[in-house]
């Protein structure tokens, strides 16, 4: 069990099943609505406390993006119909991941680059 919450704490969460490894994700839409690469842990199941302040934007045809409508902290990646992955910011003890690989390199831009030997992908892993 993990929890978590939103920055203003209208939101708060507690995710079963969370994977440790954790991946960033360089492509242009995640670095648009993180202001940086997305670093993000799937959960196996996750209960909100506060879920009338979850704010959800349809940024796929498969997936929909949460934050809260009150501070605007970003909390999840849904992919449809039921998968949870979380962002890595909203946990309250961060020190439970490790950055296990990369996705969208392609898109990464030159201004920074992760330390670590992990997998690093050009896209999505095949």
């Amino acid at each position: 069990m993990a929890t978590g919450r939103c920055l203003c704490g209208a939101v708060r969460f507690e995710a079963e099943g969370v994977e440790a490894e954790i991946s960033a994700c360089h492509c242009s839409m995640c670095r648009r609505w993180n202001g940086s690469p997305a670093m993000a842990a799937e959960v196996q199941s996750v209960r909100f406390t506060g879920e009338e302040h979850i704010k959800r934007y349809a940024s796929s045809d498969w997936a929909e993006r949460g934050f809260c409508e009150q501070c605007g902290s970003h909390l999840f990646y849904f992919l449809k119909p039921g998968r949870y992955i979380m962002w890595v910011g909203a946990f309250d003890e961060a020190e439970q991941f490790q950055l296990a690989g990369e996705i969208y390199l392609d898109d990464k831009p030159s201004t920074y680059d992760f330390a670590g030997d992990h997998p690093r992908h050009g896209q999505l892993p095949p």
